[in-house]
């Protein structure tokens, strides 16, 4: 059995090395997998193979996370099937003519849903999808917007579930401003490096400012030359899928409402009841069949045929969810994160601190797919740290903050990037492959700027 060792960043390498290669994000998981279980069993590999599936089998947010996938599926057959998206589609047609405002509407959409993460992810890529199909966007730029503004909006809003999280963890480790860890937040909020980069880069792509660049550049071209939105790879029932809406019922009239008050539904009802999602998209469904049966677009038995088109749709996320959390499973038991700090600590001194604590932090979420963890076990080994090295320690823990940002943001199999990819209609290894150059920009920047902090708190 290996613990504490450098060969428990084999997993890890695994899974990114495979998918790259392969280009199928469930293989290289389950690769990865493979590799784990053989280092914590040996010979007995296959029984820590079944102990680890059914872990993640029994894991309560294993669960949570298939009932809202679930849901969500079921939902956007609806309005596939009852032409609400398209009627969406032709209603922006009045005020949204444009390939940047489309782009800038994904934008701030993303950032007024900032209440979390999750939330943004899957009802802007929903929302905006066929609006960005009529002016030639490729579904991997939509899901790039998305991605590099959920997570930093979520991180830079004080009253989000990550600005909660984060300042519980503050005051748990004694961090704190006039008696509060949120005090001690929202003095912080200026140093969440990461969040307003990649927030900025987010805004500057949409208004095409920004170049586009290596796979995003590609696909840009590849539509631009086919006129298809749809990326490559698909299978005919994905393609088939996102296309249903042109079987869907239609009106001599958009309208919008159709689509809209599902939305609005949905957020409403998770903000009203402290961010649950899973609320949320239940009422949403449920809203959704009252609206299309009495106005006829769906029958009793379409609400049961199209239900049960959206469960399956979402089968590819429900086993990569399950994957992913076998992964991460094993990485706890390889004991990755004590082995990373172990490792890195010797050089988390003085000035230096906050931008290296940045730097271990997004490259392990990135490649683990931990991070509301991640900070759980590094914050009380970088606060005191922080202390006793004469270094800000709310600096030091907005490190902590950024670096996990950074990872939710490009981890091939994070939770906010399976949904987000799934929102708009493509794989999560494209999606992360055309937003790494992007995060990556952020990251660096966020790292230049954590290094001149480090050393002007360390000076002060």
């Amino acid at each position: 059995m290996v613990h504490n060792t450098a060969l428990a960043l084999l997993p890890v390498l695994t899974v990114l090395v495979v998918s790259v290669l392969t280009k199928r994000a469930l293989f290289g998981l389950l690769s990865g997998v493979l590799v784990g279980t053989v280092l914590l069993g040996g010979w007995g590999f296959f029984d820590t193979f079944v102990g680890a599936f059914g872990s993640s089998l029994t894991n309560e947010t294993v669960h949570w996370l298939a009932l809202v996938v679930v849901l969500f599926g079921i939902l956007i057959a609806y309005f596939n099937a009852s032409g609400a998206a398209h009627d969406f589609a032709r209603w922006t047609e009045s005020f949204v003519n444009s390939r940047r405002k489309s782009l800038l509407l994904t934008w701030l959409l993303t950032v007024a849903l900032f209440i979390d993460d999750y939330l943004n992810a899957l009802t802007v890529g929903t929302s905006m999808k066929r609006v960005t199909d009529r002016h030639g966007v490729p579904r991997t730029m939509v899901g790039t917007i998305v991605k590099m503004t959920s997570a930093p909006i979520a991180v830079i809003i004080p009253f989000s579930t990550w600005a909660v999280f984060f300042s519980a963890l503050l005051e748990q480790d004694g961090v704190t401003v006039n008696g509060s860890g949120f005090g001690a937040y929202l003095s912080g909020l200026p140093t969440i490096f990461f969040g307003w980069f990649a927030l900025a880069i987010g805004l500057l792509l949409a208004l095409g400012v920004l170049p586009l660049v290596g796979p995003l550049k590609r696909e840009q071209l590849r539509v631009d030359r086919t006129g298809d939105p749809l990326p490559e790879g698909l299978t005919p029932e994905e393609r088939a899928f996102e296309l249903a809406e042109d079987s869907g019922a239609r009106s001599s009239r958009p309208l919008p409402f159709n689509f809209l008050i599902p939305i609005v539904t949905l957020v409403l009802v998770t903000v009203l009841t402290e961010v649950d999602i899973l609320k949320g998209a239940a009422a949403a469904v449920v809203v959704a069949v009252i609206l299309y049966v009495a106005q006829r677009r769906l029958t009793l038995k379409g609400v049961l045929d199209h239900a049960f088109e959206g469960i399956t749709s979402m089968g590819y996320v429900m086993v990569l969810f399950v994957l992913a959390f076998m992964m991460q499973q094993i990485n706890i038991d390889l004991q990755l994160a004590e082995w990373i700090i172990g490792a890195t600590q010797p050089v988390m001194y003085g000035a230096l601190l906050p931008a290296v604590v940045f730097l271990v932090c997004g490259i392990y979420a990135y490649a683990t797919g931990a991070f509301w963890d991640l900070a759980v076990v590094i914050t009380p080994v970088v606060l005191p740290l922080a202390i006793g090295m004469g270094v800000d320690p709310v600096l030091a823990g907005t490190a902590v903050f950024s670096g996990a940002a950074l990872g939710s943001t490009t981890c091939l199999y994070g939770d906010g990037m399976v949904l987000a990819a799934k929102s708009v209609g493509v794989k999560p290894l494209s999606l992360m492959l055309s937003i790494l150059p992007y995060a990556g920009a952020a990251a660096v920047l966020s790292f230049i700027a954590y290094l001149i902090a480090g050393y002007a708190s360390f000076g002060g």
